[in-house]
C-alpha cells in the first residue's frame, strides 16, 4: 500500500487568457465566431472551478480591431470575474490592439501611444509586462529603451521571481505565417533575462500552444481564446480551427507548470493558400525599430485581413 505523505501545491496560479478578438455587439469575427461568448465561457469555467486564482492575465489581441466599444464588452466579462475571483487582471497589448483605445478603455489612464509596459505584484510575485508591438507591424519588436527599463526592474529580485508577459513569442513557431510574426531578435531580449529571477515567459499571438526556452528560461505560448491554428495543416495551407482554451500556469517554489485548458470543441474555420498569406505580413529586417515606433508606415490592415492574416 502506498501511503501520500506529501501534496506539492502552487504558491500562485494565474489564468492566462489571450487572444480574444472581442468586436463590437452584434458582429461576429469571420462572420462566424461569437468571440464575446468564447470569452464568456472562459469565465464561467473559471469561476465554476472554484481554484484560488492569484490573477488573470490578458496577454493581448484583446479586440480585434482596437474600438472602445469592443473593449468596453471585453471588461465587462473580465472585471466581475476578477472581482469574484478577490484577483487582479492584467492587461497587455497585442499587435490587433490600439495604444490609445486600450490605455481609456481598459487602464483609465490618458490615451496616449507609448508604449505599455507596467510592473504588477501579487504579494511576492512580480508580473512585468512589455508592449512589443509596434503600430502597423504585425510582428513584435522591443526597443532599446524598453529592454534598458527591463534590465534596470530586474536588477531588484523579487521574494517568489518574476513573470515576464509580452504577446509575440520569442521563440520559433513551426507554422510559417505565425514565425514571420513573432518577436523580432529575440536575441536582444535573452541578454536582458539571462542569469534574472525570471521564471517563465509568457505570450499568445500565435493561436496555438508551444514552449521552448530564452536564455534557459521556460517560454509559454498560449492556445487562443477566439481560434485555433492548425499545426498538422497540409503542406502550403494554412488552417485555423474553431476552437478556444486558455492556459493555467502554476507557481511553486521550485517549478513553473503551464497548461492548457480547452473551451470548445473543434471544427474548420479557414483553409487558405499559405504563401498568399504570408505575402501579406510585414517582414522587414530591423536592427533597431526606436525609431519606426514614431515613423513606421501604417500597414493597411483591411489588406492584411484579406490574406487572412489572422494572428
Amino acid at each position: 500500500m502506498t501511503t501520500v505523505t506529501s501534496v506539492r501545491t502552487p504558491r500562485h496560479t494565474l489564468i492566462q487568457l489571450s487572444d480574444t478578438h472581442i468586436v463590437p455587439d452584434g458582429e461576429l469575427l469571420y462572420g462566424r465566431v461569437d468571440t464575446h461568448a468564447n470569452l464568456e465561457s472562459a469565465a464561467h469555467a473559471v469561476a465554476d472551478s472554484g481554484i484560488a486564482v492569484a490573477g488573470l492575465l490578458l496577454t493581448g489581441d484583446l479586440t480585434d480591431g482596437g474600438s472602445p466599444a469592443a473593449y468596453r464588452r471585453l471588461r465587462e466579462v473580465v472585471e466581475p470575474l476578477a472581482r469574484q475571483l478577490h484577483a487582479p487582471v492584467i492587461y497587455a497589448m497585442g499587435n490587433h490592439d490600439e495604444r490609445a483605445a486600450f490605455r481609456s478603455e481598459l487602464l483609465s489612464a490618458e490615451p496616449t501611444t507609448e508604449p505599455c509596459d507596467s510592473v504588477h505584484w501579487i504579494s511576492g510575485l512580480r508580473i512585468v509586462v512589455l508592449d512589443s508591438t509596434t503600430p502597423g507591424h504585425e510582428s513584435g519588436y522591443l526597443t532599446a529603451s524598453q529592454l534598458a527599463w527591463l534590465r534596470d526592474e530586474l536588477a531588484r529580485p523579487a521574494p517568489d521571481g518574476t513573470v515576464l508577459v509580452l504577446h509575440h513569442p520569442p521563440i520559433p513557431s513551426p507554422m510559417l505565417v505565425v514565425e514571420l510574426m513573432t518577436l523580432r531578435e529575440p536575441d536582444r531580449l535573452a541578454q536582458v533575462v539571462a542569469g534574472s529571477d525570471v521564471r517563465i515567459i509568457l505570450s499568445g499571438h500565435a493561436h496555438h500552444a508551444s514552449c521552448g526556452l530564452l536564455a534557459g528560461i521556460p517560454v509559454w505560448v498560449s492556445p487562443a481564446a477566439a481560434f485555433g491554428a492548425d499545426l498538422l495543416s497540409p503542406v502550403g495551407r494554412a488552417r485555423a480551427l474553431r476552437t478556444s482554451a486558455c492556459s493555467r500556469i502554476d507557481i511553486y517554489s521550485d517549478t513553473v507548470v503551464a497548461s492548457v485548458v480547452p473551451l470548445a470543441p473543434t471544427e474548420t474555420l479557414f483553409d487558405n493558400d499559405e504563401s498568399e498569406m504570408a505575402r501579406h505580413i510585414d517582414r522587414t529586417p530591423t536592427t533597431d525599430r526606436t525609431s519606426a515606433i514614431d515613423q513606421a508606415p501604417v500597414i493597411d490592415q483591411a489588406s492584411a485581413r484579406q490574406g487572412q492574416a489572422a494572428c
